[in-house]
This record gives C-alpha cells, structure tokens and sequence, in this order.
C-alpha cells in the first residue's frame, strides 16, 4: 500500500499541471496532506462519494499519462544507475572494466535526458 502511495506522490509531482485545479487540489489534500475523503468533503462541501470518483479519474489519468510518457519510469532508471555508480566508486580498486562501467552509465544518463 505504501509504495502505491509513494508512486502516485511522484506522479502527481511529474504531472500535475496537467490535472484540473479541481483535482490537483483534491489529490494533494488526500495523497500529500493525508486527509481523509470525509474530511476532503467537509472542507470543499462535497459528498465523499464525489471525493472519491474525482479521486479515481485523476488516478487514472496519471497512470495513463505514465503509460505514454514513462517519466516516473526514466526517474527510477536514472535512480538506479546512479546507485549502481555509487557502489562501484566505493570500491576502492577500480579496474578498467569498472570504469568502463562507469562511463557507460554516465554517457547514458547524460544522453537519455
């Protein structure tokens, strides 16, 4: 549950302009306030039923804008080659191959951006 939760924070964060103010607003207070749906409806005089179907639709259309754009996905790519950089450099003999590694990443990092 914590790692759906943590995906749709990164993905309101990369496509949240193109939310409506509607749905941002409420997204934000449920997914990044951590209010509740009762008390999302109380604060914007709606049902929590209507809470929850803006709720849905702008779930979907993040997952659906990540399915074309695959911004989270390049994000967790570019986290990992970073972190298998890292690892590498703290081993303190580095052979050529690893350093040949290390370009590798580094080239695509820089080129894939």
């Amino acid at each position: 549950m914590l790692e759906k939760v943590n995906r749709i924070n990164f993905l309101i964060d990369f496509y949240d302009q193109l939310l409506t103010k509607k749905q941002k607003n409420i997204m934000e207070m449920y997914y990044k306030e951590n209010l509740s749906l009762g008390e999302i409806a109380d604060q914007l005089n709606i049902t929590r039923q209507a809470v929850h179907d803006i709720l849905s639709r702008a779930v979907g259309a993040l997952e659906r804008w990540e399915a074309k754009l695959k911004l989270y996905e390049a994000y967790l790519q570019r986290k990992k080659e970073g972190q298998e950089i890292l690892d590498i450099l703290a081993n303190s003999e580095l052979t050529p191959h690893d350093l040949e590694r290390i370009c590798n990443i580094v080239r695509r990092v820089l080129l894939d951006s």
